[in-house]
């Protein structure tokens, strides 16, 4: 009988250290996932990858603004909001590699990861300085974000013998009009005027296919211009409810700063029509927070309005 229980007992403390190991070596697996070094991307043809999707608002499923357009072997982003390297390690895309960030605005939930970008590249090899291209302002911009960090990014790249090139900026400010053949990919801007700041969409073209991607729909004509039969649009869709909603829900908020933020934003409501009128096939809706809480009423909001496919990422 003792013989037979030190043998259960043998087994059962077997299982138990099999199974603490696998889940070791689980762990182990999951962590060398989170840091180990990535190997650059690459895309077989122009491709989107929706690196963050949130907008100014805190929201833990959606990180800040980000977008990465992809071809061939190259990588660069429109925006960078808040938790940008992170996001693009989600996305399989090494922090180093996208070498140019093209701003829609200046708002600043669309250029909180920017800093994150630059520093967090720098220690994992990037050489050169980041190329930076938005509108009126971004090198203001750009000279003092370096400068509120001057210090330190000096102490520390003495400390660690990296290069002091890879932490500037090489800076272009654009309007309208502006466009650039790069690596076989032909980039063009479209000025949206009608917002707080001056704004930016971009268009993308490569081997017949298109993407345009727009921050805010503050110019509604002017960005159905540039969007003119593109693949892809990709556009917030913020719903802001009307105050006399919010009174009766019983809801207590500022009925001004309802308004103002409506005007803010291209409402959900709204963006269905504009890509209809601009003829796209495909759209693609960012910078949302709830309400709707889940894709399949987004879907059903926008396709009132819209024909095409819609995407919620």
């Amino acid at each position: 009988m003792n013989a037979r229980l030190t043998l259960l007992a043998t087994l059962l403390t077997l299982l138990a250290l099999g199974w603490v190991g696998a889940c070791v070596i689980l762990r182990a697996a999951q962590v060398g996932e989170l840091v180990m070094p990535l190997e650059d991307r690459e895309f077989d043809s122009l491709e989107v990858v929706t690196v963050g999707t949130g907008g100014p608002y805190e929201n833990p499923e959606r990180l800040g603004p980000t977008l990465a357009i992809g071809w061939d072997n190259h990588v660069l982003l429109v925006d960078a909001g808040r938790g940008t390297a992170e996001a693009l390690r989600h996305s399989g895309i090494p922090v180093s590699q996208p070498r140019t960030i093209l701003l829609t605005n200046l708002l600043p939930y669309n250029t909180m990861g920017l800093d994150d970008l630059i520093f967090t590249g720098w220690l994992v090899g990037r050489e050169e300085p980041m190329q930076l291209i938005g509108p009126p302002g971004t090198r203001a911009f750009a000279e003092n974000l370096l400068a509120a960090h001057r210090a330190g990014s000096t102490a520390h790249g003495q400390s660690l013998g990296l290069p002091g090139e890879a932490v500037k900026l090489d800076v272009t400010e654009i309007r309208g009009g502006w466009s650039e053949q790069r690596d076989g990919l032909s980039i063009r801007a479209g000025e949206l005027r009608g917002g707080p700041t001056p704004g930016v969409a971009w268009r993308f073209d490569r081997n017949g296919k298109s993407v345009v991607v727009a921050g805010m729909g503050w110019d509604p004509d002017a960005l159905v211009s540039l969007a003119s039969g593109v693949d892809m649009l990709v556009h917030e869709a913020v719903y802001v409810p009307p105050p006399e909603d919010i009174e009766d829900a019983g809801v207590i908020a500022d009925p001004e700063r309802l308004r103002r933020e409506a005007a803010l934003h291209t409402s959900i409501l709204d963006v269905g029509a504009l890509a209809s009128r601009a003829r796209v096939g495909t759209l693609v809706l960012v910078r949302m927070r709830p309400p709707p809480f889940f894709p399949l009423q987004a879907r059903m909001i926008v396709d009132d309005h819209f024909d095409g496919t819609i995407e919620v990422p």
